[in-house]
């Protein structure tokens, strides 16, 4: 057997056994020679479509993977699967349909690859539900597999001013406060995003990049290209080298995707200030790699890893200017002299991560301020927190930067779905001091676990972003920023005390204790749901979210759709 056919070990199945003829006409009808069927065929997802920026050139970087695979004496074949903009979908009901996407994209990768015999796979990926998604599909399907990330958008400018997406959506809740002129909301609206690449700050797409390069499942340095960098195409075109080692060594993704690594991407996520997502993904792609994971380990993770990281959303600055200080390689070495990062793991470059890390420039704390010695962090220990109580019995998901404080109480302000709370701040009835209760937004009551990024905007444009807390059972962007509890479990169409809560009960959130309450006693509470019903969820008539509403797990357990 020579080396070529031990490469095909599932590629032959089609174009090696003599009972698949018809497979072999059809490959030979699109172009291969009778010499290309004895090369492993590898597949390339790309989740390119025209109607986002994060996701417009990506079958355009496909293009250049397949190039690096054809040169490396493999067949490359490209195919398509879905996105969904949550930036483009939050706010309204499409965002129903933004976290079910993972699932979808998840499952119609694997359903491809194993339904063709690919050898193996590589994701050309660029928004949020996107990466997770894919990671969890090569986990499952367990063959050599590569993602490359499409890169972060470059930032807007107006009136001299840096914008993202971000900005206009706070531009809403300046305009309802009457604190921006028309001109001006339309000026940010128009400059926020100047082109191709996913949401500009550390918010979910850029998190995500940024933990999986960590995790070992892309090449190094692919978090820190902007989309619209040389180094990008150049990374694509060597992914093709990358693959033939992965084939040639039999490194597969549960060789990378371990306990350890998934601590590496963790410890990322909370030391650069990420996205409270990424609590929902490693969730998921844990599962789906068969790697226990659960809250407590998460916060075991938050609780040793300090914030040390200046980005947007609650920060400064922004992914592209990551580049400038050596990119994420720089950080993460940084982060594994200092004992945080395991140097161990084996990664997809075929090398461990301390191998990868050798030669990598040090960050140098006296030129730079984005990234902070962790003598002086922003926050000594992480930005995400896991809180329980009474109104979280099985768990909730902070995001506390320490500028927002470590403590809230107040009366709570109710609002049944997003719209509502929407309505309530336009009319002014959102006040100082009071918690606001959004619910009936979880995995099921939602449906799809929308984000409450248009309400947050709402609210740090109207000026109350450090008077008001809030809490859902929803979640939230990785452009939240604010005193803020999401992923509320159980969720209010499940039973859980937030559908209980009226106006006017006092709620407190504790960031050092980690705990959630809601001042009323149990025998109140016992007497509240005799006469409670769950809000019907809409849209579940029939379709793909009547199925993610039978089949999804809760927050906690990743809002996974295979339990």
């Amino acid at each position: 057997m020579n080396g070529a056919e031990e490469l095909n070990k599932y590629s032959k199945t089609l174009t090696q056994e003599v009972s698949n003829p018809a497979a072999q006409a059809m490959l030979y009808a699109i172009g291969l020679k009778e010499e290309d069927m004895s090369k492993p065929q590898i597949g390339i997802a790309s989740t390119g479509y025209e109607g986002n920026p994060c996701n417009i050139h990506l079958n355009g970087l496909s293009v250049h993977v397949k190039k690096g695979i054809q040169a490396n004496d493999m067949v490359g074949l490209i195919f398509h699967t879905i996105g969904v903009s949550d930036g483009m979908t939050n706010g309204n009901d499409g965002m129903s349909y933004s976290l079910p996407s993972r699932d979808i994209i998840a499952d119609s990768i694997e359903n491809v690859v194993s339904a063709q015999w690919y050898d193996g796979l590589i994701t050309v990926v660029g928004c949020d539900k996107n990466m997770p998604g894919a990671v969890m599909a090569m986990a499952r399907i367990n063959r050599p597999s590569i993602m490359v990330y499409g890169g972060t958008v470059r930032s807007g400018s107006y009136k001299g001013k840096k914008l993202d997406i971000v900005s206009a959506f706070e531009a809403y809740g300046k305009k309802i406060n009457n604190a921006i002129s028309d001109e001006d909301y339309k000026g940010v609206i128009q400059n926020s995003i100047p082109g191709q690449g996913a949401c500009g700050g550390m918010y979910t797409a850029n998190t995500m990049a940024s933990s999986l390069e960590a995790l070992g499942i892309t090449l190094p340095d692919t978090a820190s290209y902007p989309a619209t960098h040389e180094g990008k195409i150049a990374e694509c075109v060597a992914i093709g080298a990358a693959m033939k080692n992965l084939l040639e060594k039999n490194i597969k993704p549960r060789d990378i995707i371990t306990r350890k690594s998934i601590e590496n991407a963790l410890t990322i996520v909370m030391a650069l200030g990420g996205s409270t997502n990424a609590v929902l993904h490693y969730l998921a792609i844990a599962h789906a790699a068969d790697v226990p994971l659960t809250y407590k380990d998460i916060q075991e993770i938050s609780d040793r890893t300090p914030l040390i990281a200046d980005f947007k959303p609650s920060g400064k600055y922004y992914m592209e200017e990551v580049l400038s200080i050596g990119g994420l390689p720089a950080i993460m070495k940084y982060l594994m002299k200092k004992g945080l990062i395991h140097g161990d793991c084996l990664t997809i470059s075929g090398k461990t991560v301390a191998e990868n890390l050798a030669n990598v420039p040090d960050l140098d704390f006296e030129t730079q301020d984005m990234v902070h010695p962790l003598e002086n962090p922003l926050k000594p220990s992480g930005h995400i927190q896991i809180l329980y109580g009474n109104l979280a019995e099985r768990g909730g998901v902070a995001k506390i930067t320490g500028k927002e404080g470590l403590r809230f109480e107040g009366p709570a302000k109710v609002c049944d779905k997003e719209e509502e709370m929407l309505e309530a701040i336009a009319k002014g009835e959102i006040k100082e001091g009071q918690v606001i209760v959004i619910r009936y937004e979880g995995p099921k009551g939602g449906p799809g676990m929308p984000e409450m990024l248009k309400p947050t905007s709402a609210v740090m444009g109207a000026g109350l972003g450090d008077k008001v807390a809030l809490i859902t059972d929803g979640r939230f962007s990785g452009g939240t920023h604010g005193f803020v509890v999401g992923h509320i479990a159980p969720e209010a169409y499940e039973g859980g005390n937030i559908a209980l809560v009226k106006d006017g009960d006092i709620i407190s959130i504790d960031a050092e204790s980690k705990e959630i309450t809601v001042h009323v006693s149990n025998e109140e509470l016992a007497e509240r749901r005799k006469n409670w019903k769950p809000l019907t969820p809409p849209f579940i008539e029939k379709g793909v979210l009547r199925k993610y509403f039978k089949t999804v797990s809760a927050a906690d357990e990743g809002c996974v759709t295979d339990k």
